[in-house]
């Protein structure tokens, strides 16, 4: 395998100058073993037996960015675009109190020093630009396809607790299996994750999502090691939970398989995150056994459990709310010749116009992951005409051709909550009937509407919008106690 290693130019310039000023210098980590692959890295990690101040003089475009010693070189160093080098003193770490920052790092180590400290075999090997330097046979896991800690599993996840999710990564983006005492290692110490900043254990999920093929690999390993009922009980609790006859496959496979199609489509992480998730509800919300089960309202429970996951790991507020909206509404009902274009338009105005097309997407891969033959029949196919055609409807208060700035201005309306209640009122009507969006139709209706008591303006306005949030709150509220969803 090692005639795959071949090293692009402006590394072969950086090795070459740390060589011919006497100090050792190898490509390590990620990118031999992507390269030993046949994967062209991006990422560069050089360890150099440099100290920090000699790398610093070496690369006087360089600049070191944390505490560690590592150096990140800039663009004018030669680096092309796209691609990231970092250039670090041969190390060792030691008194990891955390489960993450060593108390204490000492630069001058060997070669042999610093690959043991690595996480996991195939990210221990290194190369000089001439010869393979693989003391924990790297090379030979990577055949064999093994994920495998690099001396005691025990030490190595001690160190730094977020390892076992990312040997759990690793086995999902290369499709790899666990070797068995780093997977016990794995199970023992998935415990330590509870140490972990959301953030770093979101960004490890997130790359476990966004694995290129079965990413539902993974959830099975997390699920196995005991690391998904940690960071992920709702989805856990659909391990087991059989489905109705619409169904062949329990909750928790489903939902992986629904994301593994996503994955084969090359969906949006938002849109893979949704079909993981678009059937989170139904162990909460499961009535009856067998194949005559029930799963009534389980898109509101699952939209409620998604909205807590996505703030609990703290993903950008944009990010969840645009997985919730696709969870909530996964269900939305289609059928030709009975939902209409009015139906089509309130979806639409629901979900959004930037989130309909994705939410599309989330029910072609739900109907995969439901083992279903076609991903697109002719229903689906039959609305995605539907959403083309009424695309350039009106479906906001923006979109009506009567503004609060003329109500204002020219019909003496005085700002204020019934002004905001006309409009919505008209926007009802110009959803059912979009002919009706005129100036002269609007402005007439308008004064008809402004002569209506408060009551009976709000019920107008937001009729559809509070029955459907009362819908909400009874559906969570039935659950909320017994489920412990709330």
């Amino acid at each position: 395998m090692t005639e795959k290693i071949k090293l692009p130019q402006f590394i072969q310039q950086i090795l070459s100058g740390l060589h011919d000023n006497n100090h050792e210098a190898y490509v390590v980590g990620g990118a031999v073993r992507d390269m030993l692959l046949g994967i062209e890295p991006t990422d560069w990690d050089i360890a150099t037996s440099a100290t920090p101040f000699q790398i610093g003089q070496e690369f006087s475009e360089s600049y070191c960015e944390n505490d560690y010693g590592t150096c990140t070189l800039k663009p004018d160093a030669g680096v092309p675009e796209g691609h990231n080098v970092e250039i670090t003193p041969f190390r060792l770490e030691y008194g990891y109190e955390d489960n993450r920052h060593p108390g204490d790092v000492a630069f001058g180590a060997s070669l042999e020093e610093d690959l043991s400290r690595r996480d996991f075999t195939i990210n221990a090997m290194a190369f000089n630009g001439e010869g393979l330097i693989d003391k924990y046979n790297g090379q030979k896991d990577l055949e064999a396809k093994i994920i495998r800690t690099v001396g005691d599993p025990t030490d190595r996840f001690s160190e730094d607790a977020l390892r076992v999710m990312r040997a759990i990564r690793f086995a999902t983006r290369f499709q790899f299996a666990i070797e068995d005492k780093t997977k016990s290692a794995v199970a023992k110490l998935a415990k330590n994750l509870k140490t972990i900043s959301a953030e770093r254990i979101r960004d490890e999920l997130t790359k476990i999502v966004e694995a290129p093929v079965k990413p539902s690999h993974g959830f099975n390993l997390m699920q196995e090691t005991g690391i998904l009922k940690i960071i992920l009980p709702e989805l856990d609790d659909g391990v087991g939970v059989e489905q109705n006859h619409h169904h062949i496959y329990t909750v928790f496979e489903h939902n992986t398989l629904s994301l593994d199609f996503a994955a084969e489509y090359e969906y949006t992480t938002a849109v893979r995150f949704a079909s993981l998730f678009h059937d989170i509800g139904k162990p909460a919300t499961k009535e009856g056994k067998g194949r005559d089960s029930t799963f009534y309202n389980h898109d509101i429970v699952g939209a409620k459990q998604t909205r807590d996951i996505m703030k609990r790991l703290k993903f950008p507020k944009a990010f969840g709310q645009k997985v919730v909206t696709l969870v909530r509404y996964h269900l939305f009902f289609y059928d030709v010749g009975v939902v209409t274009d009015a139906a089509i338009r309130r979806l639409v105005k629901k979900v959004g116009k930037e989130n309909i097309q994705d939410l599309l997407k989330v029910r072609i891969a739900e109907r995969k992951g439901s083992g279903v033959p076609k991903a697109r029949p002719y229903r689906l196919r039959h609305m995605e005409y539907m959403i083309e055609k009424v695309a350039r409807d009106p479906i906001s208060v923006k979109m009506l051709k009567l503004n609060g700035d003329y109500m204002i201005s020219d019909m003496g309306f005085s700002p204020g909550p019934r002004m905001g209640w006309i409009l919505n009122a008209l926007l009802e009507e110009v959803l059912d009937d979009p002919k009706k969006n005129t100036k002269k139709y609007l402005e007439k209706r308008a004064t008809e509407l402004e002569k209506l008591s408060d009551s009976e303006l709000a019920e107008l306005a937001d009729g559809a919008r509070n029955a459907a949030k009362a819908e909400e709150e009874k559906a969570l509220k039935q659950i909320k106690k017994k489920f412990k969803v709330g």
